[in-house]
């Protein structure tokens, strides 16, 4: 059995251990709040950009010349996971990379060959660390990303499938649904499906109803508003997985911080435990010497 010393030590380092993990739990919700205000802000938005783009697609005679709409054989796809720079958020970096994964072998099993573009150093290193190829990869703003990180993705992107060198894009991010739940979404970025322009549902349908004259065509029009979209919904994706990290982060603190009290308590149970025997064992150790002397 630990000597009560030992135990002592032991319960104190697990003391410094939960302040640590509460400090980080506290950080966690405050940047956590920051994240859902710029969610929330961002998603208005993205709607009008989506409405503008319908209203400006019912309007052109073609979309035939279009290269972010031009839809060709899949021949090579491009894979872009949006992990965390840090660890200590649960399961958040491993289930985006599992899903990673998955689409890597169902790409694979139908003949497509992948090409890996990451952000975030968590997704990087692993990738490394199974000697996958990256394209490029982008790191250090997974916790407070900006509109600029999310040009300097989609310009790459837009690019690699332009330039034929990709002919199909996907990212994988989780979905922000609550601090306690985060679901994985692999979402087709490029092509940009023209479903999307026709207005599918009443809201798209009615958002740009009117008579209208364009200046300049509105082809044109269109053609500089595709790469905009594509920057919108990375920037999006950057911001869901921001909130997913710190809600995932905070949720993982806060259990450590509960698992480091129960454990507290049980090594306080078993250093009193300890101490009992020691002072039943110093009175045994008193009556034997003095039952010695009076023999």
């Amino acid at each position: 059995m630990a000597s009560v010393q030992d135990i002592k030590r032991r319960v104190r380092s697990v003391q410094n251990t939960r302040k640590i993990t509460r400090a980080m739990e506290l950080v966690a919700a405050a940047k956590l709040r920051r994240a859902q205000t710029r969610i929330e802000a961002m998603r208005p938005y993205a709607e009008r950009m989506q409405e503008l783009m319908v209203g400006v697609a019912r309007a052109s005679t073609s979309l035939q010349g279009l290269p972010l709409l031009q839809r060709r054989e899949v021949r090579k796809a491009a894979i872009l996971p949006l992990t965390g720079d840090r660890g200590l958020a649960g399961a958040f970096n491993a289930q985006i990379l599992r899903e990673a994964f998955a689409q890597e072998r169902r790409l694979r099993g139908e003949g497509v060959e992948p090409h890996w573009l990451v952000a975030g150093k968590k997704g990087a290193s692993t990738l490394r660390f199974r000697r996958y190829e990256i394209g490029q990869s982008w790191m250090g703003f997974s916790d407070s990303p900006q509109y600029a990180d999310a040009q300097a993705i989609a310009h790459k992107v837009s690019e690699l499938y332009s330039e034929q060198e990709v002919d199909h894009v996907v990212v994988i991010y989780n979905h922000f649904e609550s601090a306690l739940t985060q679901r994985v979404v692999a979402q087709e970025v490029l092509p940009i499906p023209e479903s999307l322009l026709e207005g599918g549902d009443d809201d798209h349908a009615q958002a740009m109803l009117g008579d209208f004259i364009y200046e300049p065509e509105p082809e044109q029009i269109l053609e500089r508003l595709l790469p905009v979209y594509v920057e919108t919904e990375l920037y999006r994706a950057l911001l869901e997985s921001a909130a997913s990290e710190q809600g995932a982060r905070m949720t993982a603190m806060r259990n450590a911080s509960k698992n480091a009290g129960e454990l507290i308590d049980s090594l306080t149970l078993q250093m009193n435990r300890a101490r009992q025997a020691e002072i039943t064992q110093e009175i045994l150790e008193v009556v034997a010497g003095a039952d010695a002397l009076t023999a």
